[in-house]
């Protein structure tokens, strides 16, 4: 595809691509149709492997490294789709961080509250802010009906002392999927927030088997680890159209976790 082309093909901008949830997701857009960029920060070998297996789908992807903590960053990773694609139909704000040692709130530190809320949250505000006000320029494109999905966790309401700023920061998505869905409505941007559970990602890992357990203990209805492709089928719902008339949604994947039990 040559610079600044518009492809009649959609296209998805998925941050954080190069592995676990944010892999999935890409390979299983491009799947469903989408032209793909694979948003990464630092691991330009497994940002490759997410586009060789989206063509391994019978997709096309393509990767570009940027910081979503950065503002230069950002404005580049846009740039840079405007000028490959030619448009953008869905923006999905996937990457994010967890603390690098879990510790009691009250011992948290500055600088690993504003690591995690400036990738977590203001990354990705700010990313949608660009975009949706380019999303709104491409409103005379035929049959285009844009989206955001920030993929946020059960941990936006179920309290972790012992992460205390990854807490806050997915929090803060789930304010912030509402206050986008509210402004951009009368402009057709529909947003959508993805809600996982216990998913089996590199994040998780470490604590593998506190989570088998509390699993097997009946955590969720549904017994079992949830997996990154149970993630990306909840965004190819989406950027399939299959829920025109919801916005601020909030779309839960995480075995049942959000339901209160007696």
């Amino acid at each position: 595809m040559s610079s600044s082309s518009t492809t009649s093909r959609r296209v998805a901008l998925v941050t954080g691509a190069s592995r676990g949830i944010g892999r999935a997701i890409a390979i299983e857009l491009g799947r469903i149709g989408l032209d793909v960029l694979i948003n990464y920060r630092a691991n330009t070998a497994e940002a490759e492997r997410t586009a060789e297996e989206i063509k391994a789908a019978g997709g096309r992807g393509e990767i570009f490294a940027a910081d979503v903590a950065n503002e230069d960053d950002r404005q580049q990773l846009v740039t840079h789709t405007r000028e490959r694609f030619g448009r953008l139909d869905l923006l999905v704000n996937n990457a994010g961080i967890a603390p690098e040692k879990r510790v009691d709130l009250l011992e948290t530190s500055t600088e690993s509250f504003d690591r995690l809320l400036n990738v977590n949250l203001k990354g990705p505000f700010f990313l949608s802010q660009l975009v949706a006000r380019w999303m709104i320029e491409q409103k005379h494109l035929p049959n285009y009906a844009p989206a955001i999905v920030n993929i946020s966790s059960v941990s936006a309401y179920a309290a972790s002392p012992e992460r205390a700023e990854y807490c806050v920061a997915k929090a803060g998505m789930a304010m912030m999927t509402k206050v986008f869905a509210a402004r951009l409505a009368d402009e057709g941007i529909n947003v959508y927030e993805i809600r996982p559970g216990v998913i089996a990602t590199d994040m998780t890992a470490a604590v593998k088997e506190k989570y088998d357990k509390q699993i097997a203990d009946g955590l969720t209805p549904i017994k079992r680890w949830g997996t990154p492709e149970d993630v990306g089928r909840a965004v190819a719902a989406i950027a399939t159209g299959s829920f025109p008339f919801s916005t601020g949604e909030v779309i839960n994947v995480d075995g049942g976790f959000h339901l209160r039990r007696l």
